[in-house]
Parts: C-alpha cells; sequence; structure tokens
C-alpha cells in the first residue's frame, strides 16, 4: 500500500558549533533520507551556520553529501548576504532566499520541525 502523502522534515539549523553540525544536523539528515525515515528532508541553514558551510571543509564536504544523497538544503538569503557567503552556499546547490514568511507558515502548519 502507497502512502498517501509524503512525510516531509526541516531542520532549522541555527548552531554553527563545527561537532554539532557533523554530529547532529548532517549526520542525522543523510540517515534519515538514506533510510527512508523520511520522504523528504530538508535543511534550513540559518545565521552562523551559513558561514560555518563556507569555511569549514570538513562541514562543506557533509553538505555536499547530503545533497548528493537527495537532503535539500535552503538558506536565509538575509544571513547569507550579511556575511557574505551567499554566493558560495549557491555554488555548492544550496538555495539562497528570504525565509521569515515561510517559516511562519512553516511553524503555525505544525508541519514536522526540527531546531538545532
Amino acid at each position: 500500500m502507497e502512502k498517501e502523502k509524503k512525510e516531509r522534515l526541516t531542520i532549522l539549523w541555527t548552531n554553527a558549533d563545527p561537532l554539532t553540525a557533523r554530529k547532529m544536523v548532517l549526520l542525522y539528515a543523510l540517515n534519515a533520507k538514506r533510510n527512508g525515515w523520511w520522504d523528504e528532508v530538508t535543511v534550513l541553514v540559518w545565521g552562523g551556520p551559513a558561514r560555518l558551510i563556507a569555511e569549514d571543509e570538513e562541514v562543506r564536504l557533509a553538505v555536499e553529501q547530503n545533497i548528493a544523497s537527495g537532503v535539500f538544503f535552503t538558506a536565509c538569503k538575509k544571513c547569507s548576504d550579511d556575511l557574505g557567503v551567499s554566493g558560495q552556499l549557491e555554488a555548492l546547490g544550496i538555495e539562497t532566499k528570504y525565509w521569515g514568511v515561510g517559516l511562519t507558515e512553516l511553524i503555525k502548519s505544525g508541519a514536522p520541525l526540527l531546531t538545532v
């Protein structure tokens, strides 16, 4: 029997700690997608993690691995513009857009949201 609707998880990533990035956000997102725990996994990069992705090679490689496995990445454009890393994120395949309204709608909808 096929699922009637897709199970979607959004991970709101605001913690710029490299260890948290590698051992929670990126590890869980990758395994959740690879193992089918969620049909769709989106990582919303907000604030400091945008710079972390641009500057930390190990984190960047883990992001690339996630993207290759089907995890979708999007980033707050205001944050990435302010940090001067929008171009670097976009070059990795990370969408940048203004997320204030979208995040508000997501929260109000009650959709699964993991905040780290």
